[in-house]
Parts: structure tokens; sequence; C-alpha cells
């Protein structure tokens, strides 16, 4: 079980969004997540729809006529994924517990009750380096600090890291931390300035993953939904879950189902479902190939032939075992990243394959499983691409 911080005290740099949708992806690869609320703003709650009329208060405060414990205030939003609400009055506490012993370890002592139900707990900080955000950090294995590239971003992490520092000292307890780049705009030089200054500066603490503008993670917000209901093929969703992909790798999570993949020795095409096209250039290369020396053919016939089986594709064969899955799709550099129904795998008892015609030479690709973007685990041959996922190549011969 792992309890990670999200905080940063500059607005505005993706903290809830971040929040939000990383519970929900952990959720979504089948890890029991719970996300705390800690923020008297409460936009994660107010971002999924959830009732803010019980929070952390009621089970902080000693002044609240409606003592509840962490349990009874637990909310689902989807099968593996739960809320702690936040509302208003979470902000008082920082006046109430001021003078009380002991106050950095209110939230750790409500988190142990029941810690041991969950694989990991994600709690949205405010947006300070007061009380709340010391309790937090303190009952935590790890902070998240979400970074959007600018200067004034960068320094919100430095005055961060103070409080880190000073946790690690002051009350022994080491955080590991983090950083994850967001609102990511790639069609700005500034944006790639920003992020060459953000390698050097923080080289060793951010993520592979980096999380880019998209419209998507915005409207989800409005409809009171994570974005990978709202819309689990957008780049945003395909962010986070790479995001959520990168934190289950560092914690040694086992691979998701295995994937293979063969490449054919020689064209061939199945003559029920081959184009038209494809056939009679078949047709025309067999009969250059297997002619016997005393065919002369005419130097025009030569010409289309030798252009036929430089155009010719065969056939490569993608194929996935995965009996649980719903939908299976393959995409890749092939197809320009596209997803449509000529890149969905036929299933035959829980074996997901399907031909695609490839030219010669080395291309990238990934499997998409009930929405997951996933590389080829079977295969050693990958890349790491610009937005921190990895590609797996396959290289078709001539």
């Amino acid at each position: 079980m792992k309890i990670i911080s999200i905080a940063n005290q500059k607005g505005g740099c993706g903290k809830t969004t971040t929040a939000i949708n990383l519970a929900s992806t952990l959720g979504f690869n089948g890890r029991k997540t719970l996300l705390i609320d800690l923020d008297p703003q409460a936009h994660a709650t107010l971002g999924l729809n959830v009732d803010d009329q019980n929070s952390l208060y009621n089970c902080i405060s000693k002044l609240t006529p409606h003592k509840l414990k962490i349990k009874e205030i637990i909310q689902k939003v989807s099968k593996d994924f739960d809320i702690v609400p936040s509302n208003v009055l979470v902000g008082t506490l920082e006046q109430e517990l001021a003078d009380e012993i002991g106050r950095e370890l209110k939230l750790m002592e409500v988190i142990n009750e029941i810690k041991n139900n969950y694989d990991y707990i994600l709690i949205d900080c405010p947006p300070s380096l007061g009380f709340l955000t010391v309790n937090s950090l303190r009952a935590s294995d790890e902070i998240i600090i979400p970074v959007e590239t600018s200067r004034f971003s960068m320094q919100g992490v430095d005055h961060l890291m103070d409080i880190v520092h000073l946790i690690r000292e002051r009350l022994n307890h080491p955080v590991k931390a983090k950083v994850l780049i967001t609102m990511f705009d790639s069609r700005l030089r500034h944006s790639f300035t920003m992020l060459g200054k953000m390698k050097e500066k923080f080289s060793g603490m951010l993520f592979d993953t980096i999380v880019h503008i998209n419209v998507k993670l915005k409207e989800a917000a409005v409809m009171g939904e994570a974005v990978i209901k709202y819309d689990k093929y957008c780049r945003g969703s395909k962010d986070y879950l790479s995001l959520a992909r990168e934190i289950l790798t560092l914690d040694r999570v086992p691979n998701l189902p295995e994937v293979k993949i063969t490449v054919p020795s020689r064209p061939s095409i199945e003559p029920a479902t081959a184009p038209v096209d494809l056939e009679q250039k078949e047709a025309m290369v067999e009969d250059a190939i297997n002619a016997k020396a005393p065919y002369e053919p005419s130097e025009r016939m030569q010409e289309l032939v030798e252009k036929e089986a430089q155009e010719f594709v065969g056939n490569t064969a993608f194929v996935l075992r995965a009996p649980e899955a719903k939908s299976v799709y393959v995409t890749g550099s092939f197809n320009d990243w596209s997803l449509d129904e000529t890149c969905r795998m036929v299933n035959n008892d829980g074996v997901w394959t399907l031909k695609v015609n490839l030219k010669p030479g080395t291309y990238k690709y990934q499997f998409i499983v009930d929405g997951k973007w996933q590389e080829d685990p079977s295969n050693t041959s990958i890349e790491r691409n610009s937005f921190g996922d990895i590609n797996s190549l396959i290289e078709v011969k001539d």
C-alpha cells in the first residue's frame, strides 16, 4: 500500500486534474484506490459530482457536533475508485488545531483506520504550505508535484521541497518527490525551452510521462467525470494511463496480459478477405517468380512486375492472447495512430488477431485493450516517445 500526496502551492498547474485522473486510471488498472480531497475549495469533490455534506472535518475536528469515522464518509466513484470528499469546513482545521500537540499527525491517524483496504491512497492537497499540506506529507510515502512549463511554477517546486526537507529533518520522515510536467503545449517553442530547463533543474525527479493540454480534460471536469470515463481514447486519457502505468512499473507491478506478434517469412494474402487489387498484384508477382526459364516477358511487362513487386505489401499478423478483453485494437505509425474499425482485432476463443498490410520498414505500434494503451511486453524492441510513453517497434523486411 502506498500513500501519495499531490501538491503545489501554485494554483492552475493541474494539481486537482492530476489527482482525479491518476486515481481513476489506477482504479482502471485494477488497483483499489482512494482519493482524499484535502483542499477546502473541494475541487476534486466538485469535479466528480460527489456529495460534500460530510468531510474530513467531521473526522478530525473536536468541535464538530457530528463526529464520524473516515469509513463512514467514503463514497464510491467507480469499481476500484473511492473518494473522501471535502468542503469549506476543512479550512477551519488550520486554526482549530494550531496549538495542539501532535497536530501534524492528525491525518495519518485517520488514514491508519482504512489504509489496509487500498493499494493506493492519493491526497489532493490545498494550494498552500500550511497545516493541511504538512499533515498530508507526514502521512505520505511520496509526493507528486505537478508543474506547468512556466518560471513561477518552478519556483513553487523549490518552496515545496523546502517543506519536504523540513519534514525529513524535524519529523524524521523521508518523502520521495517526483515532478510531473502538466499542461504542456507542444505547439509552442517556449514549452520546449522550459522543458529543457526543467530536465536540468529536476534531473532524476521527473516522470517520463508528460501531460499535454487537452480540452477533453476540462470537458470531463465540467461533466463531473474522470477523463477516462468521459473519453477513454482522447490524449488526456492516454497521458494519465501512461502515468499510472509508469507508477505501477516503478512499483514493480506485474505486466499486463501477454501479447505476441508474428511476422510471416514471405507475403501472403487470404483470398477470402484480400482486396481484388492485391490479389491481382500477388498473381503478377507469383507469375514472375514461378515463370519457367524459356519464358521471356516483354519489357513493358517486366517493368510492371518490378513496380508491383516493390509496392506489394505482405500481411503482418498481430496476435494477442487476452481471454478477458472485450475489445482490442492495434494502431501505430503505419496508420498515423488512427483508431477505427480497420484496426479492430478479431476474437477467436480469447485469441485476438489482425493482419495488417505493411511495406518493408520499421514501425511503431501499441495495443489498446479495453481502452488501455500498452506496449508489447513480449517485444524487447521499444523506444520512449515524446509523450513519455513506450512504443513497441517492429521491422518488416523486404
